[in-house]
């Protein structure tokens, strides 16, 4: 058996709990041909972090690999798509790997709370109970990655932080991987707050979908300001995921289409 799939079992072995004699026995199966070896990665090499209860996440897709590429490249990387490709969840992914590699020292989730303010005033409980709902998919993200008393101890202290956007003002991010997530509900003030928070040892990654954008008519959205100021920026990544990267239920991807095709039609003269 190779050295980097022993490599493999183990970390599965400490992330999962559990330690199978299939991973010995694929080990043995796949040795590599001279294409993996001249470095065209397999599917096991396309593993970002093993999750709970035997959860392997892996890019799936071709623009979820240059997703993961670019980040190793990039200290910020906008990764830009509609629903269901996988934007959010390979993201974590990558903040939770390069924790448990000790790159970094904490992560960093946000998202822009649109509704915040007047709107969420009927809802139960403090601050905190309101905002949560919003902030519900990355906890999701994180649930399946790190076991569940880890990451209680992780939130309580401050390992990670899921908070909202606004709750970045006047920091300095250094020393993390910060995800803002939803980024097209950031006004254009909000999204260069933001991305000027980020120090010198932190790594930045931007998702959203341009297609729904929920601030008011009148007011743009800082993700499509950013795509046409920074794109020449060194060190700064534009992924543009599609259709092809939907990673959900299958009619996911028909129902986008759909969309996409009204759409186009409309903007028709």
């Amino acid at each position: 058996m190779l050295l980097p799939q022993i490599y493999a079992a183990i970390e599965k072995f400490q992330q999962t709990g559990k330690f199978d004699k299939d991973d010995f026995d694929a080990g043995e199966k796949n040795a590599p041909d001279e294409k993996k070896q001249n470095g065209n990665a397999d599917a096991g090499n396309d593993i970002i972090v093993y999750g709970n209860n035997g959860i392997v996440v892996k890019a799936r897709t071709a623009n979820q690999k240059k997703m993961v590429a670019s980040s190793v490249d990039n200290d910020i990387v906008f990764a830009i798509g509609p629903a269901g490709t996988g934007k959010t969840y390979t993201a974590v992914a990558l903040a939770v790997r390069a924790l448990r590699n000790r790159e970094i020292r904490r992560i960093i989730l946000t998202r822009p709370a649109v509704e915040a303010g007047e709107n969420l005033g009927f809802l139960p409980g403090d601050l905190k109970e309101k905002i949560d709902p919003y902030l519900r998919p990355l906890y999701d993200a994180l649930y399946d990655m790190i076991p569940g008393e880890k990451l209680k101890s992780f939130l309580e202290n401050g390992v990670i932080e899921v908070a909202p956007l606004a709750f970045m003002r006047g920091r300095t991010l250094d020393n993390a991987f910060v995800i803002l997530d939803e980024a097209q509900n950031a006004t254009e003030s909000q999204l260069k707050m933001f991305l000027t928070r980020m120090g010198p040892s932190a790594k930045f990654i931007v998702t959203g979908d341009v297609t729904q954008i929920d601030l008011p008519p009148k007011q743009p959205s800082g993700l499509l300001q950013a795509i046409k100021l920074l794109k020449n920026i060194k060190h700064i990544d534009f992924i543009f995921l599609d259709q092809s990267d939907v990673v959900r239920h299958r009619l996911v991807r028909d129902i986008i289409k759909a969309y996409h095709k009204k759409d186009n039609e409309e903007k028709r003269p």
